[in-house]
């Protein structure tokens, strides 16, 4: 009860079956990992009073609660309580490294480091060990209408798919493929004429395509066949090609 949670916490969105399981896991096995807090000592006319500011660690902390346990273990963090950015930063490093995070919530605290504390998108970037591409097109998302974020958000359509909506300028046209691509569950084009028979993934190809992306800031998909295969790289609009050739030959090429 003495956790405040973090008012910088980028997560905003948590599945409720989700929650419950990992409260059910708590019960029988406890916390594992221990959550991160900064401990803050308030001066009163009793005294002394400390509190703690969570700093990562929200959903292991509210399935604790659900779980009904009264204490919970923590790392305690030395941090100067006037420093907003640190504790933004370290809130949505932890996330994006421990659990997916989706990609509108990563959106939002990518903006918010930009708009609040004046951080460049490169500066986020060697930040949270993402290309500045890779920034750019999460920044993008938030163009997108209030109803595609939230389809989104609660995965009713994928990333993929959301980045084609990003593409259609028109909003009427980019209405209806967006009720289209909700009622149909229309796959995103790129990946519409995939062959079906294909080499089940090994945990080192989608290693080399997260690595990939990272690297292009683009989707990437490696696909394997009996003999062979091909690496697809996805882009939505010119810029985003470009973006790729010129890390793929140079600036020169």
């Amino acid at each position: 009860e003495k956790i405040r949670s973090n008012p910088y916490q980028p997560r905003r969105h948590f599945d409720d079956v989700a929650l419950r399981e990992l409260a059910q896991s708590v019960r029988e096995f406890g916390v594992i990992q221990p959550i991160i807090v900064s401990k803050i000592t308030k001066e009163s006319e009793h005294g002394a009073e400390v509190e703690y500011q969570l700093i990562a660690g929200e959903r292991r902390l509210l399935a604790s609660k659900l779980a009904g346990l009264p204490r919970i273990p923590a790392i305690v963090r030395n941090l100067d309580n006037n420093n907003r950015h640190e504790r933004l930063e370290l809130a949505l490093i932890e996330n994006t490294q421990r659990y997916d995070l989706n990609s509108i919530d990563e959106a939002r605290a990518y903006a918010r480091l930009n708009e609040e504390f004046g951080f460049t998108q490169r500066e986020i970037a060697l930040r949270v060990g993402k290309s500045r591409e890779v920034i750019a097109n999460t920044v993008r998302l938030l163009k997108l209408p209030r109803e595609i974020q939230d389809a989104l958000i609660t995965r009713k359509i994928n990333l993929n798919q959301a980045r084609m909506m990003l593409s259609i300028d028109d909003p009427a046209r980019q209405q209806e493929a967006f009720q289209k691509m909700l009622s149909s569950h229309v796959l995103v084009r790129a990946l519409e004429h995939e062959p079906r028979v294909a080499t089940p993934q090994s945990s080192e190809e989608k290693f080399w395509e997260k690595q990939l992306e990272e690297r292009l800031g683009a989707p990437v998909k490696i696909i394997r066949k009996a003999q062979g295969g091909k690496i697809v790289i996805t882009f939505f609009s010119d810029e985003e090609k470009n973006g790729v050739v010129k890390k793929i030959v140079g600036e020169e090429g």
